[in-house]
């Protein structure tokens, strides 16, 4: 029983984590992103570099996935 509870504090835990990071993409989104065009305008609406954001997101969900599904052995 102590495992399954651990195993939900450590959900919840990064629940929250996910939900704060929520919030701050959230701000960032509003505050910075049109900074960003504003500075960069060429650079971020260039093909490559959204290519290169999401080629970059899918080796993240990827990578997760193999360290959630490989799991440990023991």
């Amino acid at each position: 029983m102590t495992e399954m509870s651990e195993r939900i504090k450590v959900l919840g835990t990064f629940a929250l984590l996910g939900f704060f990071a929520g919030i701050i993409a959230n701000l960032l989104y509003h505050i910075v992103w049109p900074w960003l065009l504003q500075v960069f305008p060429a650079m971020l609406n260039a093909e490559w570099m959204i290519s290169g954001l999401a080629g970059a997101m899918l080796t993240l969900v990827m990578l997760i996935l193999w360290v959630y599904l490989s799991g440990s052995q023991d």
